[in-house]
């Protein structure tokens, strides 16, 4: 399976996911697939839409205290509802669709979130830390929504700006 991570502005970025329906070998793939994009590009967390799939389907790997990712602390996270979101955090996010922007973003400090895992099995996780901050960002990504939705008007102007000339300097070095 060929996948590859969309960037801003690509409209697909942009649709609504659909509740996973079928747990078989296709998704397997999809998600077999996203992780080793995941690794090599240095993320914690993709979502299906990401890699152009509008599915209800995320994985994360959050580092742990050495800044290790071993693959037996992957996530692999279906049809995801957060349910009691507690507290206040800000943290600098940065997306593997937004690439070189990083920005302090407003988050829940800590979630719950029920889920189906790669069979269908569901699944409960309490959540806090960079764990709930990575969690809310990418199911924010199943609604259609990026971390730069969340800036204020003005940085938001800035970041247009700024993200443009990012795109143009890129371009040139081609």
């Amino acid at each position: 399976m060929n996948l590859k991570i969309l960037e801003y502005p690509n409209k697909i970025l942009r649709q609504k996911s659909v509740k996973v329906e079928k747990f078989d070998t296709t998704l397997h793939e999809i998600l077999d697939a996203m992780y080793p994009i995941m690794m090599n590009t240095n993320g914690i967390g993709l979502a299906g839409i990401q890699v152009g799939i509008a599915q209800e389907i995320l994985i994360l790997n959050i580092p742990d205290e050495d800044g290790e990712q071993p693959k037996e602390n992957l996530l692999e996270i279906i049809n995801p509802i957060i349910s009691n979101k507690q507290g206040e955090t800000t943290y600098q996010e940065g997306c593997l669709s937004v690439p070189e922007f990083y920005e302090d973003i407003n988050r829940f400090a800590s979630i719950t979130v029920n889920y189906q895992d790669r069979n269908g099995n569901t699944q409960h996780l309490e959540a806090d830390g960079l764990l709930s901050i990575a969690l809310q960002h990418e199911h924010d990504h199943l609604n259609g929504i990026l971390f730069i939705d969340k800036l204020t008007s003005s940085r938001r102007r800035k970041f247009e700006k700024e993200y443009k000339k990012l795109l143009k300097e890129k371009k040139a070095a081609k």
